[in-house]
């Protein structure tokens, strides 16, 4: 099954999850943000990309799409899982379908651009005058959920509107907003070719490296995940979690050595067997992670390495009393599991972003090895005990 989330991206879920009617074929709709009104006379400056995903998270959420698409940086943020709706179309009550969940898939993006927008100085007419960055990331992605690389009424080459019923209902493929029935917005405008390799050479740094073919040598490249980097290359604990996770599965035949904080060919193979039996296959199964499989994984998403005291009291207090496998900060508690397990206060298999029984016990044999005693090794994390932990083990420690 493809990735419900787009490999790289950055994810920030509005929730409200719904299915899309399955009895349409699969489409995608392309719309650019269109936040300004400028023209070749009076340019204006461009809206920022985290002007628009503040927008689309806050008070715009009622029109979110599902990703918003920066074009010169190749950013992207997803705010719904493919097989959901999102919500940019107008779909009025007269309308024969349901716009926004007209297709077995029905995948919208956002391209935060306005014509003849100034970026760094340059004036851009048309989106496709942009670097267009990351767009075979995105593009690819939507083709692996089976929406055609067609334009069923036409790529868009102007501001025009073309709005065809039976053809919205009968072709799946690529339409532009301008093509949606019962809509009156004609954006947007231009659109990169859906040729395979289109996107522009200057990918982003995450796309340096396309994915080879599966018979050939193992995908080097890498994506950013909640911030932090995986696939060839890749250095961090987070490797060294993703591995030691791999091994536990059972997923470590490829390793000479290691795991450790540096990805190599042998995680990529490892992490390519391991979503092979998840039943991903093709790109989706290259050996680089997608969020849904990292997850799936190590129960968490790894974050960047701080922690908060007070997050870290709650999840001590909080998840040794609740149902098995109960995460408070899991992402934070997942830290100073890894720091405890590397200080052979606690097992691998332990470090699961829960701050259970075991991972107390642990934090008060760190306590205990700080020379607290008594009831000041509880286990509860301290001011004092998690900065040291900390300064052993490389993480940084907020209140």
């Amino acid at each position: 099954m493809p990735e419900p989330w787009l490999p790289g991206a950055d994810i920030h879920d509005l929730g409200d999850h719904a299915p899309t009617d399955q009895q349409y074929p699969p489409k995608a709709i392309a719309h650019i943000t269109w936040d300004r009104n400028a023209t070749a006379a009076a340019p204006q400056d461009w809206c920022t990309y985290e002007d628009l995903v503040s927008y689309f998270t806050g008070s715009g959420a009622g029109n979110a799409p599902h990703l918003v698409w920066d074009p010169f940086s190749g950013r992207t943020t997803q705010l719904f899982p493919a097989d959901s709706r999102s919500k940019s179309l107008l779909s009025p009550d007269r309308s024969p379908t349901r716009t926004n969940r007209a297709g077995r898939v029905v995948i919208q993006i956002e391209a935060v651009f306005f014509p003849y927008c100034r970026y760094r100085g340059r004036v851009y007419p048309r989106l496709v005058d942009t670097p267009c960055a990351g767009w075979d990331r995105i593009h690819g992605w939507i083709a692996s959920w089976g929406v055609p690389d067609v334009w069923p009424m036409g790529r868009p080459t102007d501001f025009r509107d073309h709005r065809d019923e039976h053809v919205w209902e009968t072709s799946g493929g690529w339409y532009a907003h301008a093509h949606v029935p019962y809509n009156d917005h004609t954006d947007p405008g231009s659109w990169p070719d859906l040729a395979p390799g289109s996107g522009s050479p200057d990918s982003p740094p995450s796309r340096q490296h396309p994915a080879p073919p599966a018979d050939q040598a193992p995908a080097r490249y890498q994506v950013s995940i909640n911030g932090l980097p995986y696939g060839y290359g890749a250095q961090g604990y987070q490797v060294t979690a993703v591995g030691r996770a791999l091994v536990a599965r059972g997923f470590g035949s490829h390793y000479h050595s290691g795991p450790g904080p540096t990805w190599t060919d042998a995680d990529t193979e490892n992490y390519a067997d391991y979503q092979a039996s998840l039943g991903y296959s093709g790109q989706a199964a290259d050996g680089v992670p997608g969020e849904g499989s990292l997850n799936r994984l190590l129960g968490y998403l790894p974050g960047q390495r701080t922690v908060s005291v007070s997050h870290l009291v709650a999840a001590a207090r909080s998840d040794p009393g609740a149902e098995q496998g109960h995460r408070t900060h899991g992402a934070e508690v997942a830290i100073v599991e890894q720091a405890l397990a590397d200080e052979g206060l606690l097992e691998q298999r332990w470090v699961d972003g829960s701050f259970g029984s075991r991972t107390l016990a642990a934090y008060a044999s760190w306590q205990r090895r700080c020379g607290y005693e008594a009831g000041a090794a509880d286990g509860i994390p301290g001011q004092s005990s998690l900065h040291r932990l900390g300064a052993a083990r490389g993480f940084a420690v907020t209140d």
